[in-house]
């Protein structure tokens, strides 16, 4: 499991539909996800700390665990089955963990509100997460320009 963190709301240029950008800790990989707008609101709101007037959704749920005295200990991203990701809330009540089935962009929004970490099975990360790209230091970069300038129309005859 890794722990990731949002790191930014966008847009798909594709389909046009909001996307969430998990961000690993150390930086070196992220994971779009494809979310509605609806959750996207419901993040946006809780990345900027904007206070709304009655509860949404999300603001119900920790509303509902808090009162329970139920704590959310965790989300976990855990599956993706044809390009939809699956998660769960990892909740402690009365001393027990719980885990109750959800989508990952519910979990995202409780977990900003509550401060709860978010983890990525590794599987995940290491199939749908892009690495962070390394800039390419000068040395690199005068070696790869030595090479193509060495290259000739007779080596792609190999």
């Amino acid at each position: 499991m890794r722990q990731m963190k949002v790191d930014k709301l966008g847009i798909d240029l594709l389909t046009h539909d909001p996307v969430v950008i998990l961000k690993d800790m150390d930086g070196s990989h992220y994971l779009p996800i494809l979310i509605g707008p609806f959750e996207a609101t419901a993040i946006a709101l809780a990345l900027e700390g904007a206070p709304v007037p009655r509860p949404l959704s999300h603001d119900l749920m920790r509303n509902i665990l808090e009162t329970l005295n139920a704590n959310l200990e965790q989300v976990v991203i855990h599956d993706i089955k044809d390009s939809t990701f699956f998660a769960k809330l990892v909740v402690r009540t009365n001393g027990e963990l719980q885990e109750i089935d959800a989508r990952p962009s519910d979990g995202i929004a409780l977990a900003l509100r509550i401060q709860a970490p978010i983890f990525v099975s590794d599987k995940i990360v290491l199939e749908e997460a892009t690495a962070e790209k390394k800039p390419v230091n000068d040395t690199e970069m005068a070696r790869f320009k030595k090479f193509l300038d060495d290259l000739k129309p007779s080596d792609f005859n190999r």
